[in-house]
């Protein structure tokens, strides 16, 4: 049964205050919170068997290294990967993006295209750009629509057999659409290409599985979905991720080091080169076994709820608007209130003790779209509740009082 006042209490910075206000945390989409089982793991970690991994005879040294690799087990049965060695531990989803970029510098050629989406985090724009100069490559856009949806009929003109690689984002933070990725990647499987989604906003809401949809990459952060900030995950399957070099050298990387020539590990340590994050690598692994004790469906059913009653309350406000209308999209909701800066906005929220983000998003080109500066974003999670709404809709209404 779910019940979102016992969930609650599994986090204790919730019961803070802000500026004299209980906290209202909004800003989910950013950085979601972190429950005290997985407070208690990282904790463990460092009183009892902090060492470092893979390379001790000592018994802290092997407790460290069946946790971290039991932890990487987690994540592949989470994900449905075939194979442990295709999940790679890393900083987060910007740091897995980039070992995709610099690994296809040496795999493609001048002329060789490849296709972004236009609601894309700038960590899913900046490699790929970086990419094409380096190789002579051209990014072309796959463009949206007014309510934040793509144009999936633009898609199937741009996919070509010069086209290699495709990236879009399986949920986006700015607008909450969720993206046809099935079709998206089928269609450029279709042309040859290969296909990664960035699945950082969709972790929190959605299970991916990377067998059905047969994705070649897949990247998301722990941070999102209830774990530590600095770890993540670059999903690749098996033959992707051996033609790709590695992205550092190191430690851990290599499995024979002479002065003359260097031979690498294999999978997945060819890709993690120096003492990893072992601590949230393991945490990593806690999170998703918190969410899933609570579980997906459940989640997923609740925050709709949010979802709807928040847009129905925000849309009573006169002069406001809902940038992110699909008709497919998950509990975002980015709003501004006509003549008022969303800065200003956030910033008599932070007075009441209402976290929300104000500004592009990391999705620059979006705000641009619409021709504007930037929005109010309010995310929601399963630990937030209706009576939160409400507090943000009143936070609303007496900005805007205070403002126009």
């Amino acid at each position: 049964m779910f019940d979102v006042n016992e969930i609650r209490k599994d986090f204790p910075i919730l019961d803070r205050k802000v500026n004299g206000k209980p906290l209202v945390y909004l800003d989910n989409a950013a950085t979601s919170q972190t429950p005290r089982q997985v407070i208690d793991v990282i904790v463990e970690y460092y009183q009892n068997y902090n060492a470092n991994i893979h390379r001790g005879v000592h018994a802290l040294s092997q407790e460290a290294t069946d946790k971290y690799e039991q932890a990487r087990i987690k994540i592949q049965k989470h994900f449905n990967a075939a194979k442990a060695h295709e999940i790679i531990f890393t900083s987060g989803t910007t740091h897995s993006i980039n070992i995709v970029a610099n690994g296809f510098s040496s795999l493609l050629k001048k002329g060789d295209e490849v296709l972004v989406s236009a609601m894309e985090h700038h960590s899913n724009i900046v490699p790929w750009q970086m990419l094409c100069e380096r190789t002579g490559g051209l990014l072309k856009v796959i463009p949206m629509n007014q309510d934040g949806e793509l144009l999936m009929d633009e898609y199937d003109k741009l996919l070509s057999d010069k086209t290699k690689l495709v990236f879009c984002n399986h949920i986006s933070n700015a607008l909450g659409t969720i993206n046809p990725i099935e079709e998206i990647i089928e269609k450029a499987h279709g042309v040859g290409a290969a296909v990664l989604i960035d699945g950082a906003q969709a972790a929190p809401h959605i299970v991916a599985d990377v067998q059905a949809l047969d994705v070649d990459f897949y990247t998301i952060s722990a941070h999102k979905v209830c774990g530590p900030t600095g770890a993540g995950m670059l999903y690749g399957k098996e033959e992707l991720l051996t033609k790709l070099p590695p992205y550092q050298g190191g430690g851990e990387m290599i499995a024979e080091v002479t002065f003359e020539k260097t031979s690498y590990a294999d999978l997945p340590h060819k890709f993690e080169a120096g003492t990893p994050n072992i601590c949230g690598g393991i945490a990593f692994g806690a999170a998703l076994d918190y969410m899933n004790s609570i579980g997906f469906d459940d989640i997923a059913k609740y925050e709709h709820e949010l979802l709807e009653y928040a847009t129905q309350k925000l849309l009573e406000i006169d002069k406001l608007k809902i940038y992110g209308t699909a008709k497919d999209k998950t509990s975002v909701i980015s709003f501004n209130i006509e003549g008022v800066h969303p800065y200003d906005i956030g910033s008599i929220l932070d007075k009441l003790g209402i976290a929300v983000r104000t500004g592009h998003h990391c999705a620059q080109p979006i705000m641009d779209f619409f021709n504007i500066p930037g929005t109010v974003r309010a995310s929601f999670c399963f630990y937030n509740t209706k009576e939160e709404v409400d507090v943000l809709v009143e936070g609303v209404k007496r900005a805007k009082n205070m403002l126009l």
